[in-house]
């Protein structure tokens, strides 16, 4: 076919938009309604087969029983010089592979919007009967307006036919395959579960589960590896959405949620608990309404005391993560105390040469080289007495360019500490300790030097003593967090 070429008297090819293994696609106008239209031609290599061109009408005929706005619509069927084509609505726009491969990981809130549009357009499939089998970001288009509209049913199969006149034939695309679907066993709507669990892991990690240099390596990692953690490529993901994304990518298909219905309403669940936040924020994590799944969203490895301890996986070792939590706000406390009981001589105090404890407040953050918010409304969690809470930083995934953020610390009124000392879960990043006597600043004096964190650092005050002090971060990998601040 050439561009230029006019289509059952009606299309006229303009340009090439997409080829695959089994066709191409063309963008085409359509001289009778005059409006553009995508047109999928089958390869002429494939026009003998006839498998081939049975799978590619079934491909029209399943997409034309789908009227539903996030299903991209047919238009027409038909045969040129031997060539099947099938006639599309044309939607201007790109893949979501293109969008995640030019911008990464996505907010986690666009994240959940996206998966709740395609998540909708697969239940709706899956109740007129059909099971898409080959989803995945590349068969996703997003529109002018960024809506998703989900493409390609190629390979689908109505509920009653899959599993039965193919078993043993292994169809799909590797990164995105379910376990049952890489043996060649049955495959159901769990199967497309299983896939759309893998587009929201990328989605948020910015990259999939699993990779490899072959289908077949790929293919049998989705059969034999356990689910990498998200929350550890992704720490301030809602923990309510890692736990369906994990759910999702069960190996066996009874232990993931029973429909895509069940996973669209959990979508909406969460979306719902972003939308409760008093600033709104997709960024932050989400605090689960249990005690014990809130921790789980912590990482034990960093919190339990020394950097070289061997990592955990959190959801084998739920208890090594709460003793990790209970030795991190020990720690705040061992801190307080230790102050409090000068250098371990008997019984000292700030009259006899110890240092007392000097209660801070977090009062603010500070973003004056971005938009001036950094999680302002969670500043306070800093300075709660709660190890298990934290001030977080925005996500900086495309890499940290600014010359620093804050968290704003105010001292009593006539306080002189000595040091300040800051707690944090996620070690590695690098502050500075800066002071002014205002809390609009300046904050231009730097009286702290310096330095990339553990899990417990201290920076020793220099200079004239401050009513306010501002822990500026310099660097950091993607996001920080300060879990607690203390003085002395």
């Amino acid at each position: 076919m050439a561009v230029g070429q006019l289509i059952a008297d009606r299309y006229e090819l303009k340009n090439v938009v997409g080829t695959g293994g089994m066709s191409s696609v063309y963008c085409a106008h359509d001289t009778l309604l005059e409006r553009n239209v995508a047109l999928k031609i089958l390869h002429a290599h494939y026009g003998e087969d006839e498998d081939y061109v049975e799978r590619f009408k079934r491909e029209a005929r399943a997409a034309a029983q789908l009227a539903h706005p996030g299903i991209v619509t047919v238009i027409d069927r038909g045969e040129q010089d031997g060539r099947q084509f099938i006639v599309f609505e044309f939607v201007d726009g790109e893949t979501l592979k293109d969008v995640v491969e030019r911008e990464g990981p996505q907010p986690v809130r666009r994240a959940i919007e996206l998966g709740l549009e395609v998540g909708r357009a697969l239940a709706f499939a899956h109740a007129q009967g059909l099971v898409h089998r080959d989803v995945k970001p590349q068969n996703v288009l997003l529109n002018g307006d960024g809506r998703a509209k989900v493409t390609d049913f190629g390979i689908a199969r109505t509920l009653d036919a899959v599993g039965h006149t193919e078993t043993g034939t292994v169809l799909g695309t590797s990164h995105y395959i379910a376990p049952e679907q890489a043996r060649g066993e049955r495959v159901d709507a769990q199967t497309d579960v299983y896939s759309f669990g893998v587009v929201l892991f990328e989605l948020l990690a910015g990259e999939v589960p699993y990779d490899g240099d072959s289908f077949l390596s790929v293919a049998m990692r989705h059969v034999n590896e356990p689910v990498p953690s998200l929350l550890e490529r992704r720490p301030e993901c809602p923990l309510r959405l890692a736990a369906l994304v994990e759910r999702c990518l069960a190996k066996s298909p009874a232990d993931r949620p029973a429909s895509m219905d069940e996973v669209v309403a959990e979508l909406e669940a969460c979306l719902a608990e972003l939308d409760a936040r008093p600033d709104g924020d997709a960024t932050m994590i989400v605090k689960a309404p249990r005690p014990e799944r809130r921790r789980r969203a912590r990482r034990p490895d960093r919190a339990a005391a020394p950097a070289a301890a061997p990592r955990r996986r959190r959801s084998r070792a739920p208890l090594l993560l709460v003793l990790g939590l209970l030795v991190l706000a020990a720690a705040v406390a061992a801190l307080a105390l230790s102050r409090d009981g000068g250098d371990g001589g008997g019984g000292g105090n700030a009259a006899a040469g110890g240092d007392a404890p000097v209660t801070l407040r977090a009062v603010d953050a500070l973003d004056p080289h971005g938009d001036n918010v950094e999680h302002n409304d969670r500043a306070a969690s800093a300075t709660d007495g709660d190890a298990t809470t934290y001030w977080p930083t925005e996500s900086y995934y495309g890499g940290f360019d600014k010359e620093g953020v804050g968290l704003l610390l105010e001292a009593p009124e006539g306080a002189e500490p000595s040091s300040l000392t800051v707690v944090t879960e996620v070690p590695g990043w690098t502050a500075e300790i800066r002071a002014g006597d205002s809390r609009d600043g300046p904050f231009d004096r730097v009286v702290g030097q310096s330095q990339q964190t553990s899990n417990r650092t201290t920076w020793e005050l220099e200079g004239e003593p401050a009513r306010y002090y501002v822990v500026w971060i310099t660097a950091l990998d993607r996001v920080a967090r300060i879990n607690q601040v203390t003085a002395s």
